[in-house]
């Protein structure tokens, strides 16, 4: 992008050089800086998230609640773009699963969630911008208890704080943590609900278009 903007401003510059000598400084042509920032206002990401409480929630028809803790790891990606100084939307895609027993009963769960996020984020400095954003989404939940297997589309939310740290113009690292509520899948013998609250770390590639 400062090749182009070199480009650019070299042209009319061969014609006058009274003029050439004018433009040794970004400040006299902001058209760089701000050409050279928002080439990168997209990004793509990865996260690991650590389930600390991921609630798997079992009605059955007898009116009993059997809840379970699975505490595991996740995995997502995100795809994004910082629309202004305090603003970015982004799509992410996360997986987590369980695999336990409770009461001689076996549970074992997939979940697929598919959010769309928007982030408020304030640069404390240029290199540090703390964040609080929404999530609503689409979540496949495939569940199966005792060979009975089920699976939903339910809607899905999430509320997230955490903070960027801005390694060079193109690599950020952010740490966060969210809760979020993947929904609800039916079985024939009852219903689970599925919730978590997660500790995540990424990491984001800025790029343009």
């Amino acid at each position: 992008m400062k090749l182009k903007c070199a480009l650019l401003l070299t042209i009319p510059f061969a014609v006058s050089p009274v003029m050439a000598d004018v433009a040794d400084t970004d400040t006299e042509y902001p058209i760089c800086k701000i050409a050279d920032t928002n080439s990168r206002d997209n990004y793509v990401g990865v996260r690991v998230y650590f389930n600390e409480h991921s609630s798997y929630t079992y009605n059955s028809p007898d009116g009993h609640t059997r809840e379970f803790i699975d505490d595991n790891l996740g995995f997502g990606t995100t795809v994004g773009n910082r629309l202004n100084d305090w603003f970015r939307v982004e799509y992410e895609a996360l997986y987590m699963g369980a695999n336990t027993s409770a009461n001689d009963i076996n549970f074992e769960y997939d979940i697929w969630a598919n959010l769309l996020n928007g982030y408020l984020y304030y640069e404390i400095d240029p290199y540090i911008a703390p964040y609080v954003g929404l999530g609503l989404g689409l979540t496949g939940i495939w569940g199966e208890i005792d060979g009975d297997l089920s699976n939903a589309f339910d809607f899905s939310y999430q509320v997230m704080l955490g903070v960027l740290l801005e390694l060079n113009s193109r690599i950020e690292l952010e740490v966060g943590f969210k809760y979020v509520d993947f929904g609800t899948v039916d079985h024939t013998r009852g219903a689970t609900d599925v919730d978590a609250t997660q500790i995540y770390i990424g990491a984001i590639y800025r790029f343009g278009m």
